[in-house]
């Protein structure tokens, strides 16, 4: 049978979509396979439990569909979308963002607080460290406030590190930005960024989860939320990365939408670049300044021409290369150490650069 398209408006619909969508193990496959099957969510909630077992699945699930905990919940969830600022967007109803769409296992339901639109413009996501080093949170935060200035909503994972520095950096200038949740909309992780979350929904924003409105923050959602950060996106910008770090797993995700992916290289000698230059290596563009990203993008997007840069300071681009002592630069400057000294300290009392236990770093933007 197919789809009926016409009842996820009606109530009763409404609310049997939103008590499937809370059955253990329920994505998108098992979500439609059941509407094909029967028509409808609420016909499928009242067919036999044969009917399930036919489509194979599981007798937990099953029993789990005429649980109170998950009419209770669907119901919960109604009376949260009638209120203003929040959402529901379904994957075959209106306002579903088109990208997103596109994707293999786009998520059934998409619940959102604050601005659903935004979704639908051009967006590009910056991802990385969540013990980000202090050059890179400046990178970010550079690069997020160019990238919305150019235009571009920033899309990352609201958590520690590299995605706040983004989020908030976006705000600074007037942007828009969306956060993409690993949790539930009442149980936001983490909770160091409430007010931050609050500020983003403010300011013309919003964030974004699939998951059910009291869904904690499991570990392997973290994954799975990361195919919305890049499914959303044009492409993806990692700033800072281990080997181990997931924002790989979002780039790579990236990678087989068929979304660009950019990294920015940094030392050879700093563990936290190597998951960078692994991508760089696997075919990423790797980037150095905020045009050679919109110049990639321009052709078809049509976004007003980025703030021209600046020339370089000969210290700040030692300094972009790698953290150095005041003698390195010295050296590698060939410049009296007297003289490098006195540059320094202009260049931080101008916010350009930091010293960290007796290492200069370069403060992008």
């Amino acid at each position: 049978m197919s789809i009926n398209h016409s009842s996820p408006c009606h109530p009763a619909e409404l609310e049997a979509r939103l008590r499937l969508h809370r059955l253990p193990e329920t994505g998108l496959r098992r979500f439609r396979s059941l509407l094909e099957a029967f028509g409808s969510a609420s016909s499928a909630l009242s067919a036999p439990g044969s009917a399930w077992r036919s489509l194979g699945i599981p007798q937990a699930t099953i029993d789990a569909r005429r649980s109170a905990e998950i009419r209770d919940g669907a119901l919960a969830a109604m009376a949260w979308i009638e209120r203003p600022g929040q959402h529901l967007l379904m994957w075959d109803g209106p306002g579903y963002p088109a990208l997103l769409a596109e994707i293999d296992d786009p998520p059934p339901l998409l619940f959102v607080a604050g601005d659903p639109a935004l979704l639908d413009r051009p967006q590009l996501a910056i991802v990385g460290s969540r013990r980000a080093t202090p050059p890179a949170l400046d990178t970010a935060r550079a690069f997020s406030r160019c990238l919305a200035q150019a235009g571009f909503t920033i899309t990352s994972g609201l958590a520690l590190g590299i995605d706040g520095a983004a989020h908030r950096a976006a705000l600074e200038v007037g942007g828009g930005t969306i956060g993409v949740l690993g949790s539930g909309l009442q149980k936001l992780y983490p909770q160091r960024h409430r007010e931050l979350a609050q500020a983003m929904i403010d300011s013309g924003g919003a964030l974004v989860s699939e998951y059910p409105l009291d869904a904690g923050p499991l570990p392997g959602n973290f994954p799975r939320r990361n195919r919305i950060i890049s499914g959303l996106s044009l492409g993806v910008l990692v700033v800072e990365a281990s080997l181990a770090s997931g924002s790989l797993i979002t780039a790579r995700l990236a990678a087989e939408q068929g979304r660009e992916v950019y990294a920015i290289p940094g030392s050879i000698h700093h563990t936290a670049a190597k998951g960078c230059h692994q991508l760089i290596r696997d075919g990423a563009l790797l980037v150095e300044n905020v045009q050679q990203i919109i110049d990639s993008l321009r052709g078809w997007q049509h976004l007003p021409p980025a703030v021209v840069e600046k020339p370089v300071h000969p210290l700040l681009a030692l300094l972009h290369a790698a953290p150095q002592t005041s003698e390195n630069l010295a050296h590698f400057s060939d410049r009296p150490l007297a003289e490098v000294l006195a540059q320094l300290t202009e260049l931080e009392l101008e916010g350009r650069v930091s010293n960290v236990a007796g290492r200069w770093f370069a403060r992008a933007g």
